[in-house]
């Protein structure tokens, strides 16, 4: 056959989808590393003062629990919220009297539930690395901060974030190059499809990929994810 050359990038350069997923799949994956190092950090730090070990020890469980549940399980405890028909949340709102509501059509919605659905399932595991990095801070730099008339919130702002310094960094790094990859099963689990109405706040890169091999050819497809690997690899060494 005839060698085909730039003409599945072109294609899919030239798409009308190509900045919509650009735009979603970066978009997503900012906030995403934005807010998660925010909650977590927050987390470790309440879990770190409290006095209770064991609360401390239940609490931390329960958060890193849905680390370990599949997308297609966590998509199936969201439908239980959102289902049009005999959702959670549409049961209480024909109760008070309110119209129910098509979630999984109602586009301006899911920025939102993608957004606390990956904090639900990531914080745990990201609370846990941050939180053994907190443990392993020097006790006496606490110790002298109290006899000079430290508080709490002083310790943390002077001594354990300057502490966590590296490891955020660290993790932003793992994070940003990731950039031009999402969570397949976040973004087309959870939303039944990627496809609709919800198509352009749900659909990312990689979701277009598994979709266009059900109708495109595998070349077209290998460019795609041709160049999410490219990206990929410039931003992890930018990050560097």
């Amino acid at each position: 056959s005839d060698w085909v050359g730039w003409s599945n990038f072109t294609y899919f350069f030239k798409s009308n989808a190509f900045w919509m997923l650009l735009r979603n799949t970066i978009v997503y994956n900012l906030v995403f590393i934005a807010l998660g190092a925010a909650v977590a950090v927050g987390f470790a730090l309440m879990l770190s003062n409290l006095r209770n070990k064991l609360a401390s020890k239940a609490y931390q469980t329960m958060m890193f629990f849905p680390y370990f549940m599949s997308w297609v399980v966590a998509s199936y405890f969201l439908d239980a919220f959102l289902n049009q028909n005999n959702g959670l949340i549409n049961n209480m709102l024909r109760n008070s009297g309110q119209q129910p509501i098509q979630w999984y059509m109602t586009a301006g919605a899911w920025p939102a539930i993608l957004t606390f659905m990956y904090l639900w399932k990531s914080t745990g595991y990201n609370m846990v690395i941050y939180l053994s990095s907190i443990s392993g801070i020097d006790t006496t730099l606490y110790e002298a901060a109290v006899m000079d008339g430290a508080n709490k919130r002083q310790q943390v702002f002077h001594i354990t974030l300057p502490c966590l310094k590296n490891v955020i960094i660290m993790m932003f790094i793992l994070n940003v190059g990731k950039i031009f990859y999402s969570d397949f099963g976040l973004f087309y689990q959870l939303s039944q499809g990627a496809s609709g109405s919800i198509f352009k706040t749900t659909a990312t890169i990689d979701t277009y990929i598994y979709s266009a091999l059900r109708s495109s050819t595998i070349g077209m497809t290998s460019a795609a994810a041709f160049f999410q690997s490219v990206a990929c690899c410039i931003t992890i060494i930018l990050a560097n």
